[in-house]
């Protein structure tokens, strides 16, 4: 570190600390509300903590930004000479990026807002050996010698045995402050800063960051300075002024966002995040930001009145004024929510005079409300609420104007219009030229050309675009004439206006005047030429600024790309080389988020959840960057993954050129063969130095953890979208996805997503009894899984499934293999394929090649199992005399099956209790001899005494036999007591049973018996 310590501590890396991801405001508002502004001359209700609260967040964050400074020290022995300074600069960058992670999930968990601040002492440090203090001793004794080289040398020395050492960082840093070389100074203090744990520290950092010009490391001093001390609201305001002076939006949009969680509501905040949320067209944001302050103030302040927290007087809203209420109509008219645009103004205006309890208003459609004394409009006949005539400012009626034309009330519209229009068009041009855009989105060509022209008559109020507003007016009404001598006027003032000049060339066309037409576009395309060889000419080939002294690359703004040497005929367009040295660093940086998912993947299995936020974060980028890869989604997704930059290997020989014609003729000819030779490529087995199969193992865990936390939808995509890659075509691994997105549904109470991916495995699996299997045992109980199990096209499925299982065993010569949809498939006596045999649409799968096809076997036995799962929909659709048909059948095929026969005994009782059933008696003799056959099979084992216990008496209980059933109801909990006395919570169908027999216990007039009953198996 002698020498190179410059190059080891310069870096250009951009600061991510707050710009990397965005912080999504919460949806829900604290509960005390603050009334700090950034001045800092008011401040927040405080919340008292809990005891020990605040000790455990400031251990969590100090443990935080010790890691950044071990890997970021790890980082600089790895670099050696100071000849690998990128490195350092990558790891910064990952540091910064899982800070902010953790900087926005504080946000998030923010309770208590205003906890009072400990005061933070500095932290002792490790306990240094004899050796390290001796030399610490040595150093400072060389400085008071006025020795800076020795002194540097000696802190050096002793920063490599034990980096933790906060002395000789500060005496480091101190030396070259004497020196002269304050960047580095502070550099060295910003490494000292990490281990002093200090916010005031923190603090003066920042600001000696900025005033050195280093604002990328200011911003990230304020972001330590904030984990340290979360209720400072003047770091956070600093940071935000500093974003958004150094254009660096996004970070300026969090910073507010994490105000506005410390000061809910704050109309200063509110008033500079908006132009920001409006630069980034995050229009829906502001919109519910603003909002949120509306009903705020208009619940706090009914009467339409407040003090200002600012100057202590009385103004309209408390503040939340007229100027509000504009803004947020405007952001309704955007985002296209007319209705709620006009809600707003009539709301607010109405509130802010003071009539806020006159919500009979709210049931007018029309805004008679507003209805201006010399409008003459005549409107509210007898019966009917008068117009109330009271004054309207006149921007709020031109957002009225504006909200009412887009949204379709056009006459409502014109009313305002007009009163708006009968203004100086000189002070209230912009309204002008809104109102007759809005005309103009309605198509009422007619009035907004009246607008324009007005507006264009005057050199005051007259513009480009209004002129070509006014052109476009006149010839979408017909006068192409007028239309061209108003884009011949704009083109006299601009000759290089090339917009106008084709628009006036289609009108000489439309004119038939193809010479001048023709002119015209000709100028447009040497107009064109001459600019994209000056942009050629004009490329910028500059470096960078070499030498900063900052960590960071100041003159980066997050999202800001860099320069480079455009392609030639596209300045946008990278060339090859450049193309490979970014997917380069991408492989680098999927390389690092890598090897910490691997570091955190134990913590996150045991729970903890520091560590699972963590992991969240990473996984995220790897997956968002495996997500967005063209090349693992191709259309020809069979041929799997060759690699982000394949060689081509076609055949320049004859032979390759017969063999590829004769593979387009046979695909044109109808697909009658798969066997087409195709070019042989090897495919690749990993992706940014990733394992596919660990890549499939991180897709599956991240979606079972979204699952778990609630996020659903977001593992559901993510999943299917994984099916679509042509790195996971091979059926083991799309039957792991699939099972996978089972797994979720199951925990997510979706199971028509469990229904249909089971479709989708025993499709791939046909003849094979494993899918449906899973299928039942996905569905186990509950309502929905039962609704699930009962819908039509599942039911249609497997009556298709039977049916081709039947005819595999009995005529096999009736079955013909499908390669397309790899499925054998019925044929019928004409040869083609049976009409009620097609899958449906959400069945078919995309074929293959033929290289990988494998047919299955077909069966050489009947399957019990389709039948029976058939009859078992019919039996829970109350079908029970469809349900005996089928599952007599099934019995055939599997009469020791004691499952089959419990299904017999309960469709049989089923139908006898119908009353279409004419042989009642049959049915039940039927049943109870399909159930005596159900206890013969089941055995006399503990568990299986206990479940054929519970079912004669529920068949007792359903024919009325009350004292059948109370018999074998109590034989379950006697069972049940004698197994509790071995295991406490081995109960097996105590509950259920219990409950049923207190049924009974009350149909008889037995309460103090069921009441006993609940006590004993029903109470928790």
């Amino acid at each position: 570190m002698a020498s190179d310590d410059e190059e080891q501590w310069s870096s250009s890396s951009e600061d991510d600390e707050g710009s990397s991801t965005e912080y999504e405001s919460s949806d829900e508002d604290s509960d005390n509300d603050a009334v700090a502004g950034p001045s800092g001359t008011q401040h927040a209700l405080l919340t008292p903590s809990q005891p020990g609260e605040g000790d455990g967040e400031d251990a969590r964050v100090e443990a935080a930004i010790e890691g950044d400074f071990d890997r970021l020290i790890q980082n600089i022995r790895e670099a050696g000479d100071g000849t690998s300074s990128g490195m350092l600069n990558k790891m910064w960058d990952m540091n910064l990026e899982e800070r902010e992670a953790e900087f926005k999930d504080d946000l998030r968990e923010a309770s208590g807002v205003g906890r009072s601040k400990k005061k933070r002492g500095r932290r002792r440090g490790p306990v240094l050996s004899q050796q390290v203090r001796a030399l610490i001793g040595e150093g400072n004794q060389a400085y008071v010698d006025a020795n800076i080289p020795e002194t540097i040398r000696i802190m050096q020395e002793v920063i490599r045995i034990e980096p933790r050492a906060a002395p000789a960082w500060s005496v480091l840093a101190q030396c070259y402050d004497d020196m002269g070389e304050r960047g580095k100074g502070l550099q060295l203090r910003i490494m000292a800063a990490h281990l002093n744990h200090d916010a005031d520290e923190w603090g003066e950092l920042a600001q000696q960051s900025k005033a050195l010009g280093y604002n990328q490391q200011a911003l990230y001093c304020y972001g330590k300075l904030y984990h340290l001390d979360p209720t400072n609201v003047n770091a956070l305001w600093d940071r935000a002024s500093l974003a958004k002076e150094i254009g660096d939006l996004k970070t300026a949009r969090s910073t507010m966002l994490a105000m506005l969680k410390r000061l809910p509501h704050h109309l200063p905040v509110l008033d500079e995040l908006r132009p920001i949320l409006i630069e980034l067209s995050d229009f829906a944001l502001c919109a519910d930001l603003f909002q949120r302050a509306f009903d705020h103030y208009h619940n706090v302040f009914p009467s339409g009145r407040g003090l200002d927290p600012e100057t202590g007087a009385e103004v309209p809203g408390g503040g939340f004024g007229l100027m509000h209420l504009l803004v947020l109509a405007d952001l309704y008219n955007t985002l296209g929510e007319h209705t709620k645009a006009v809600d707003t103004i009539r709301r607010g205006c109405r509130w802010l005079q003071g009539r806020a309890a006159q919500k009979f208003w709210d049931a007018c459609e029309d805004d008679r409300e507003w209805d201006a004394p010399d409008s003459g409009i005549q409107r509210g006949g007898e019966g009917e609420v008068q117009p109330g005539m009271y004054p309207l400012d006149v921007n709020a009626r031109h957002r009225l104007a504006i909200a009412r034309i887009k949204g379709g009330d056009v006459e409502e519209g014109k009313m305002h219009a007009k009163i708006v229009l009968a203004q100086d068009a000189a002070e209230y041009a912009p309204l002008f030229s809104e109102i007759a855009d809005a005309y103009f989105e309605r198509e009422m060509y007619a009035e907004a050309g009246h607008i324009y022209e007005m507006l264009g008559g005057d050199a005051g109020t007259s513009s480009m675009y209004v002129l070509l507003q006014a052109a476009a007016c006149r010839r979408m009404i017909g006068d192409l004439k007028e239309a061209a001598e108003i884009y011949e006027h704009v083109i006299q003032a601009d000759p290089g206006h090339n917009e106008a000049k084709m628009k006036l060339a289609e009108i000489y066309e439309i004119l038939n005047e193809p010479r001048k037409a023709l002119d015209l576009v000709m100028q447009v395309i040497e107009s064109r030429k001459r600019r994209a060889a000056h942009r050629e000419g004009t490329v910028d080939s500059g470096t960078g600024e070499p030498g900063s002294a900052s960590l960071f690359e100041e003159g980066k703004v997050r999202g800001a790309k860099a320069k480079g040497t455009p392609a030639k005929g596209n300045p946008n367009k990278l060339t090859a080389a450049q193309l490979r040295e970014l997917e380069a660093q991408k492989e680098r940086e999927a390389a690092q988020s890598w090897r910490r998912v691997q570091e955190l993947w134990p913590r996150m299995l045991g729970e903890e959840e520091e560590a699972t936020r963590e992991w969240l974060v990473e996984a995220e980028k790897l997956i968002e960057s495996f997500r967005e890869t063209r090349a693992l989604f191709l259309t020809s997704r069979h041929r799997g993954f060759r690699g982000m930059f394949p060689r081509s290997s076609r055949k320049q020989t004859t032979e390759a050129s017969e063999d590829n014609m004769a593979s387009r003729l046979q695909l044109e000819l109808g697909r009658d063969t798969l066997t087409r030779k195709g070019v042989k490529t090897e495919n690749v087995n990993t992706f940014r130095t990733i394992p596919f199969d660990d890549w499939m193992r991180l897709f599956l865990h991240y979606a079972f953890l979204l699952t778990r936390r609630g996020q659903y939808d977001l593992a559901n995509e993510v999943l299917r979208h994984l099916l679509f890659s042509n790195a996971f075509q091979s059926r083991s691994s799309q039957d792991s996805i699939r099972l996978a997105l089972i797994t979720c549904a199951i925990h997510a109470d979706q199971f028509q997503t469990v229904v249909e991916q089971a479709r989708k495995l025993i499709n791939g699996h046909q003849f094979n009894n494993e899918p449906l299997r899973i299928l039942v045992s996905s569905l186990g109980s509950g309502l929905r899984a039962t609704d699930a199990f009962l819908v039509s096209t599942l039911s249609k499925h497997l009556l298709r499934e039977t049916r081709l299982a039947d005819a595999a065993v009995k005529d096999p010569e009736s079955l013909r293999y499908n390669t397309a949809q790899r499925r054998y498939g019925l044929v019928s006596a004409t040869g083609k394929a049976d009409m009620d045999d097609v899958p449906d649409d959400e069945d078919e799968v995309e074929a293959p090649p033929a290289s990988i096809l494998e047919r299955a076997k077909l069966p050489t036995k009947p399957n019990p199992v389709n039948v029976a799962v058939y009859g078992q929909i019919l039996l829970a659709a109350k079908s029970y005399q469809s349900a005996l048909f089928y599952l007599l059948q099934a019995y055939d095929y599997a009469p020791e099956d004691p499952l089959v026969s419990l299904c017999l005994a309960i469709a049989s009782v089923g139908r006898a209790m119908q009353r279409q059933s004419d042989n009642r008696h049959h049915l039940i003799t039927q049943a109870m001899a399909f159930l005596t056959r159900y206890r013969d099979l089941r055995g006399d084992t503990a568990a299986g005494l206990d479940e054929v216990e519970y079912n004669f008496g529920r068949v007792f209980h359903q024919l009325g036999l009350h004292s059948l059933a109370v018999r074998h109801y109590e034989r379950v909990l006697n069972a049940a007591e004698a197994r509790m006395s071995v295991n406490d919570e081995d109960i097996g169908l105590a509950r259920e049973a219990a409950y049923n027999l207190s049924l009974i216990y009350v149909s008889t007039g037995a309460a103090p018996l069921a009441q006993a009953l609940y006590r004993r198996w029903l109470s928790l």
